[in-house]
């Protein structure tokens, strides 16, 4: 099986006044095509610092990450840009969509984004509301949609693009349990349709749900279990 995502030797140091943090420590860590992946552990341990890393929002103090086999830090901002645009693909416990726009022109901005012709972006843009359950709100603004319903739209905006992993920071966080059950089991489906999966969360009903969990304290993997 190739591997979606990796990261070898990653560290991340803060520098607070004379005191050095070590939010991450030596992480090395592979995730196959096709997994689902929970990374859990208490407020603090690092495990958003490092989904932020593995994401390209932060940069390693030292180490590389990988994504579909490419190189994610140690390039120029825009390729980095253009990577993470084409093979990554990001779900939020904020939902984190634009107002002004309706459903279907927020899915599309990743296409758009890498010069994707604005008709077949649309085109795709549906087919992946529909694949949420949305095609009759395609044309609903975020403030005419219900919690979970927006989950829904920013989930399709990850996967419109086909990319090589989904990262997810809590994405039932500010949900209610319902809501999060059918959200889950969306990503679930999604997973079992072949997308790759990764979910920082600290619900163990969500980490279930996933075919491996990551646990993290002070900064270093201590568990990794099927």
């Amino acid at each position: 099986m190739a591997v979606a995502l990796s990261c070898e030797g990653l560290w991340k140091i803060y520098e607070m006044g004379d005191e050095k943090v070590q939010a991450v420590r030596g992480i090395d860590l592979e995730i196959e095509q096709g997994e689902m992946v929970a990374i859990m552990g208490a407020s603090g341990c690092g495990k958003t610092t490092l989904l932020n890393i593995l994401s390209g929002i932060d940069d390693p103090s030292a180490g590389q990450v990988k994504v579909a086999g490419k190189p994610l830090f140690g390039i120029d901002d825009d390729e980095r840009t253009d990577l993470r645009g084409r093979e990554m693909g990001f779900i939020f416990q904020k939902f984190h969509l634009l107002d002004v726009m309706s459903a279907v022109e927020n899915v599309e901005i990743p296409l758009l984004l890498v010069g994707m012709d604005p008709v077949a972006a649309r085109s795709k843009a549906i087919e992946a509301l529909t694949k949420v359950g949305l095609e009759d709100r395609c044309e609903h603004r975020p403030a005419e949609l219900s919690g979970g319903q927006q989950q829904r739209v920013s989930i399709a905006r990850a996967l419109v693009h086909e990319p090589s992993v989904i990262l997810c920071d809590e994405p039932t966080g500010n949900l209610d349990s319902s809501t999060s059950d059918q959200v889950m089991e969306l990503l679930s489906q999604l997973n079992k349709s072949g997308s790759t999966l990764v979910v920082v969360t600290h619900d163990d009903d969500v980490a279930k749900r996933c075919s491996r969990v990551i646990r993290i304290f002070d900064g270093r993997i201590v568990d990794n279990e099927e």
